[in-house]
């Protein structure tokens, strides 16, 4: 095992979630480090390097696995995972059945959610909104207040001009 939950705990949306702390080394956390929330123990993968970092949280049937990393005060909850080498941070929001994987990021306060998909080297941030069945991949960034729903796809330099066209 490489972390436990703590006694200390808190209620959030009617879940309580409790702190982390590391039981061993591993990518840069210590043994003793503490970390961000989780409902259960299934919300954060034992194995990899996944952590939940500062303020954030993860809950429900959210799961963040591999090398991935939530942190600040971001949140991921309902049925989203979060995995392979991918970021979640600032006050971003990734929820539902949505997914961030590959090395993208979600950050600032962006939100993520329904069945998109996020993935590859790409970035959704600012206040950036990624719903529906959505998919943004390989190197696109989202950002400002861009959205990007429906069946959307965007890749590379399509996301920008795609999420705008989809907000205006």
């Amino acid at each position: 095992m490489k972390y436990k939950l703590t006694e200390e705990s808190k209620n959030i949306n009617g879940a309580t979630l409790y702190r982390i702390e590391a039981l061993k080394d591993f990518g840069d956390v210590k043994a003793g480090d503490l970390g961000g929330w989780v409902e259960l123990e299934s919300n954060l993968s034992q194995d990899g390097n996944a952590w939940v970092y500062g303020k954030a949280k993860v809950y429900g049937n959210a799961k963040v696995y591999d090398n991935a990393w939530v942190s600040d005060n971001a949140w991921v909850y309902g049925d989203a995972k979060v995995y392979d080498d991918a970021w979640v941070y600032g006050y971003a929001q990734v929820y539902g059945y949505a997914q961030v994987y590959g090395n993208a990021w979600a950050y600032g306060d962006a939100k993520v959610s329904g069945d998109a998909k996020v993935s590859g080297d790409a970035k959704v941030y600012g206040d950036a909104k990624v719903y529906g069945d959505a998919k943004v991949y390989g190197n696109a960034w989202v950002y400002g207040n861009a959205w990007v729903n429906g069946d959307s796809e965007s890749q590379a330099s399509d996301a920008i001009d795609t999420a705008i066209k989809k907000h205006d």
